[in-house]
């Protein structure tokens, strides 16, 4: 029987080793040890029952007793993980799932263990603690199948473990033994009202059919991938089409440098760029989702369109620390600053979403509504300062014009009504934002380059023949790149990676703009550097540090799995290439 608290039961991995899983109303976090560290109820930005993710209290711990190996992998379009684990009397696998699709006032936590080769020994802990850890469980009492609980506003009900007896730290603990080729489920229920988890059997076939109705099947380059990265976007979306940008908060980008955040919200530029992944590779319930998301925003809130939201379109929390250690790096922060920023490319990104919805032929009369109302809100605030794509201080950003008339042309299939705007932005921008050597530039007073300049040029604010793409791509990959991987911006007086990591999203938006200026070979070489920076699970953060080959940040970042689909998508279509110019970028390897 375990016995007290070991700190290896609940110390924290190296954010490679995490898989997640998702129901589209919440995540859990799971490690390699099968210690879920993080899941937060009832929805998204609520608060967690387990975060020792953050070093608070709470766990639910599924392991071998036996010393083993480690590995896993999600079964192909889902996101049902096998953690799977060799040990010295045989093979042991937990195939574990939230209950798809989830319900925005329940959890429902599967985890089903397999004997895949001899019996399987496991020790089992539950230690469920709502509002991250300031709850534990209270009226704790055996029912027929399992344990029943409270936790602060939560009730749980636990079956698969009737023999668990709580130990001196008020876990529940056990040891289970599945006989050889056997099977045994596992079945926790949270949330206000819950009464009874569900029959296991029924659980698990209503999840396999809802994961195999939206199975994508899409015809690009790392078809396996692009169903993975879909499964991804899916499992973070609800209902009601909100996607947020990451499961976790306050993960470090970089060591003790300040910068962790809580990305449990929708972000108006993240779903939009996941919305026209999703239309370029047919994953239709993504786009229709996202786009309900968009309209609805839009139409309610007009010019005043936040950054983000949360997943019901509420306006995301402030700032606050949980008195948590935080996970090591890193600090313990909730909430968002995100909620008092102007952004002024959110409508043009939103345009761009919407206009790949109307090529689809999914766009209702709301969302033509909600074109207008974007296209009204950058004529009205385009000459406004704003804080741009990477949320820096407010000025004239040359990205934040360019998105707006990119978005602006990407309707003009409905009339061109607004395509004078448009010449308007790019007119402004080539005036502040040419660079004497004839690329882009950040802003006025800003002569550096930027990542987004790249993005900028393959959503057709200027034809991509525009000289100033070409230069800008060139001269970006030349100075802020390396080994195959893309940075956001330079920082004055410090070196390529010493600042931050590589950002995935670039990666893949320069293996896009590499293929649109006619060099497939070099775009694939861009693609496959960055499809490599995942752990086991195939999730991507939002940075990766390319000395140490790690993760960096909140995981999984929304719209670098949908970076992956649109590159995927794009460099599976024969390229425009000019015979005159066999280099047309001038770069012959990705590095």
């Amino acid at each position: 029987m375990p016995g007290k608290r070991e700190v290896s039961e609940v110390a924290p991995h190296v954010l490679r080793e995490y898989a997640v899983l998702a129901d589209g109303e919440r995540a859990a976090v799971v490690g390699p040890r099968g210690d879920i560290s993080w899941l937060c109820v009832p929805r998204w930005h609520g608060e967690a029952v387990f975060s020792t993710l953050l070093g608070g209290e709470g766990c639910y711990l599924v392991t071998p007793a036996d010393r083993y190996v480690w590995g896993g992998y999600y079964e192909d379009g889902t996101l049902i993980w096998r953690s799977r684990w060799i040990t010295g009397t045989g093979i042991v696998e937990c195939r574990e799932v939230l209950a798809f699709p989830g319900d925005r006032n329940e959890v429902v936590l599967l985890r089903q263990l397999i004997a895949v080769d001899g019996p399987a020994r496991v020790r089992v802990m539950l230690d469920l603690r709502a509002g991250f850890g300031r709850h534990p469980s209270t009226d704790l009492h055996r029912a027929a199948d399992g344990w029943r609980g409270t936790s602060g506003p939560l009730r749980w009900h636990w079956t698969g473990a009737p023999d668990a007896r709580p130990d001196s730290d008020g876990r529940l603990v056990t040891d289970l033994t599945v006989p050889a080729g056997g099977r045994h489920d596992l079945v926790l229920a949270v949330g206000a009202d819950v009464t009874a988890a569900p029959r296991a059997a029924d659980c698990w076939r209503r999840t396999e059919e809802a994961w195999r109705s939206d199975r994508l099947t899409p015809n690009t380059i790392a078809e396996r991938d692009v169903r993975h990265a879909h499964a991804v976007l899916r499992g973070m979306s609800t209902a009601d089409g909100g996607m947020v940008a990451a499961a976790t908060a306050s993960l470090p980008e970089r060591a003790e440098a300040g910068r962790n955040y809580d990305y449990r919200y929708v972000w108006i530029r993240d779903q939009s760029m996941a919305a026209q992944a999703a239309a370029a590779t047919g994953a239709h319930s993504v786009l229709d989702g996202s786009v309900r998301f968009l309209t609805a925003r839009l139409l309610e809130h007009g010019d005043r369109l936040s950054p983000a939201y949360t997943v019901d379109g509420g306006p995301v929390p402030k700032e606050r620390h949980l008195g948590l250690p935080g996970y090591p790096g890193g600090s313990d922060v909730v909430g968002n600053q995100v909620r008092d920023q102007f952004q002024l490319d959110v409508f043009g990104e939103a345009l761009l979403a919407l206009g790949a919805a109307e090529r689809a032929g999914r766009l209702d009369a709301a969302g033509r509504q909600a074109i207008d109302v974007a296209a009204a809100a950058i004529e009205k605030r385009w000459q406004q300062p704003d804080a741009g794509i990477w949320e820096l201080d407010p000025r004239r950003w040359t990205h934040s014009r360019l998105i707006c008339a990119a978005g602006l042309r990407a309707v003009r299939g409905l009339g061109d009504r607004w395509e004078g705007l448009a010449g308007a932005l790019v007119a402004d921008a080539g005036r502040w934002g040419t660079h004497p050597s004839g690329r882009w530039q950040r802003a006025a007073d800003d002569p550096t380059l930027d990542a987004a300049l790249v993005i900028a040029g393959i959503r057709d604010a200027t034809p991509v023949s525009d000289p100033r793409n070409l230069a800008t791509l060139r001269e970006y990959v030349h100075r802020l790149t390396s080994d195959g991987f893309a940075f956001r911006f330079e920082h004055e007086g410090r070196a390529l990676g010493e600042a931050e990591g590589a950002f995935l999203l670039c990666g893949f938006m320069v293996a896009i703009a590499v293929h649109r200026h006619g060099d497939a070979q070099a775009a694939v070489r861009w693609f496959e550097r960055n499809r490599t920076a995942c752990g086991p699970a195939g999730l991507f953060s939002e940075e990766y540090d390319v000395t140490q080959r790690q993760l960096r940040g909140n995981l999984p970042q929304a719209f670098v799995h949908g970076a992956l689909m649109e590159a995927a998508a794009v460099l599976s279509r024969p390229v425009a290439a000019d015979p005159l110019r066999p280099d047309p970028v001038g770069i012959a390897t990705a590095s």
